[in-house]
């Protein structure tokens, strides 16, 4: 896109309006610069320079794809978009991958575009994505004179269940699975509201899973081969197995790069792995983690 206040070429980007997750405030630039709706995918490198006032700015990209029909329950969860004026953006073009490293005009935008043909180059450039969410903060166990299983959330863990509902719909989630107990089916029934979607439960609660770990174990397994974007919440507890299985499928790079101590996630935070179909089986092949901002 040609931006005419700099008079150069560049990606669609912009900032993170306040109270705004990273993710979400990515999709939402893209629809307001080039008049489409995005999915996001594998992360690209994270670019770090300074401006013309000297102040250090960090640049976040993905790969992402247009959104089809398929994807109307995550579009029907994200707000309206606002197009930019012709002042912000007086052109936009789509040219093919010689042309757009010509076009850059930012020699260090090039980065991105040399991580998305490396992803192309291994067939790990279309990816699903099994998200890992940690209920919302919830009424401490000493404080809560109930069952176990409807230990409600407090004002907090509620705020960062409406928090999580951009980040999903901008990774295009589609299906939700949920531990029965009530911190989490708190935690993701807004996005479920928003989207339209009907969760749905497994063997995730912290009972479920000190009796057969292996059962999680496979349910996750079989969840990394649904080829759909689904949202997982779960307990702490629970967390280690369902990472372990995502290790089991991940190169040693990916692998090293999840949570690998206690509390493995904190309320409210999300884990992304990006999943490749393989010839072997489903791969994943980048993960990060998200924790919306809670005014």
């Amino acid at each position: 896109m040609h931006r005419p206040r700099y008079d150069d070429w560049a990606w669609p980007k912009g900032k993170v309006d306040p109270g705004e997750a990273v993710a979400a405030a990515a999709v939402r630039e893209v629809e307001e610069e080039t008049g489409h709706a995005v999915v996001l995918g594998a992360p690209l490198p994270t670019l770090r320079y300074r401006t013309s006032d000297g102040l250090p700015k960090r640049v976040h990209y993905w790969a992402a794809r247009v959104a089809r029909r398929g994807d109307g329950p995550a579009l029907a969860a994200r707000a309206a978009v606002t197009p930019a004026t012709r002042d912000e953006i007086d052109r936009v073009r789509w040219v093919g991958v010689d042309d757009a490293r010509t076009l850059l005009t930012r020699r260090t935008d090039r980065a991105p575009l040399d991580a998305l043909l490396a992803l192309h180059a291994k067939g790990r450039l279309t990816t699903d994505v099994l998200v890992v969410a940690r209920h919302g903060r919830a009424r401490r166990r000493s404080a809560w004179a109930g069952d176990e299983t409807d230990r409600p959330l407090t004002s907090t863990g509620r705020a960062q269940a409406v928090a999580l509902v951009p980040v999903l719909a901008a990774f295009g989630v589609l299906d939700v699975v949920t531990s029965r107990w009530e911190r989490c089916a708190a935690t993701i029934q807004p996005y479920a509201d928003a989207a339209g979607l009907v969760p749905g439960s497994a063997y995730l609660t912290e009972a479920e899973h000190e009796r057969s770990p292996s059962r999680v174990a496979g349910g996750v397994h079989r969840l990394l081969e649904r080829r759909r974007d689904v949202v997982v919440c779960t307990h702490r507890p629970v967390l280690p197995t369902v990472l372990d299985v995502l290790g089991q499928h991940s190169p040693r790079p990916v692998a090293d790069a999840l949570p690998a101590k206690d509390p493995y996630l904190r309320t409210g935070e999300v884990l992304v792995a990006h999943v490749a179909q393989t010839a072997k089986g489903p791969r994943v092949v980048a993960v990060e983690q998200h924790r919306p901002p809670v005014a």
